[in-house]
C-alpha cells in the first residue's frame, strides 16, 4: 500500500498576500482558487515537479499564522535555487551545511547534496527549508 503525502496546509493571515508569494516569488502552480470572492475556500498551490501542494485559505487550519516550522523543499541544485529565491526578491540565508555539531556555513568545495540546506519565511513568518538532493538510492 503507498501512502502519500498530497497537501500540506499553510496557517496565513492574508490569503491574496500568501497567494501572491507562493506563485509570485516561488513560482508554485495555482491549482484552485474557491473563494469565489469571498473570505473563505481553499486555494491549492503546489510547487513545480511536486506530488504534494499546500492548502491555504481562512478556516484551513488550526495552527497560528508563522508556526508552521520543519517543511522542506528538495532540489537538485541548491546554489541555483538560492539565486531563483534571491533573483524574485525572497530574503534567504546562505547556504548551510548540516553535520554532526550542527549546521555551518557552507565552504568552497562542500559536497552539498544531502546536507546543503538555505532557509527563508513567508511573509507570515512560517519557515522554510531547501535541502539539495541530487539522487535517491
Amino acid at each position: 500500500m503507498n501512502w502519500t503525502l498530497e497537501v500540506v496546509p499553510v496557517p496565513v493571515t492574508d490569503v491574496d498576500r500568501a497567494k501572491e508569494f507562493f506563485t509570485e516569488k516561488l513560482g508554485f502552480n495555482l491549482d484552485y482558487d474557491t473563494r469565489g470572492g469571498g473570505e473563505f475556500g481553499p486555494v491549492q498551490l503546489t510547487p513545480p515537479g511536486s506530488g504534494c501542494s499546500i492548502v491555504i485559505g481562512k478556516g484551513m487550519s488550526a495552527m497560528e499564522p508563522g508556526s508552521l516550522r520543519g517543511v522542506q523543499f528538495v532540489v537538485a541544485d541548491l546554489q541555483k535555487a538560492r539565486e531563483l529565491l534571491l533573483e524574485r526578491g525572497v530574503e534567504v540565508s546562505e547556504i548551510r551545511v548540516a553535520g554532526p555539531e550542527g549546521f555551518r556555513p557552507a565552504q568552497d568545495g562542500d559536497s552539498l547534496d544531502n546536507v546543503g540546506f538555505v532557509f527563508f519565511n513567508d511573509p507570515d513568518g512560517n519557515h522554510w527549508a531547501v535541502q539539495q538532493v541530487s539522487s535517491r538510492s
